[in-house]
């Protein structure tokens, strides 16, 4: 094996980690979303678990975070909770942060 060989295999090594901790970092950010947004909904508990699923689960819909956004507000507007877009896309960047300590952390 050359060292190009060796570069282009760390390379790749490298790129995969990092896909998989951005993958990760989404989906616990999601989670926390969930949960956030399971609180101003007046879930808790078990309820509020079982929520945070459903907002993991729709950003395998599509690419990006627009399924989730959606459907988040989608749930506020039923229950009538009067939060912006701006608001939760403020809330998920803040979340990501967090979200990626996290996964980088190893928690």
């Amino acid at each position: 094996m050359t060292t190009f060989d060796k570069r282009e295999e760390g390379f790749e090594k490298k790129f995969a980690l990092d896909e998989e901790q951005k993958f990760k970092a989404e989906a616990r950010r999601n989670r926390l979303l969930g949960l956030w947004a399971a609180e101003k909904l007046g879930k808790t508990g078990d309820a509020a678990t079982a929520y945070a699923k459903e907002v993991v689960a729709a950003d395998f819909e599509e690419a990006g975070d627009g399924d989730v956004l959606r459907k988040v507000m989608a749930d506020f507007a039923a229950k009538s909770v009067a939060i912006t877009e701006q608001a939760i896309r403020a809330k998920m960047n803040e979340l990501i942060a967090v979200a990626v300590t996290e996964v980088k952390a190893g928690k």
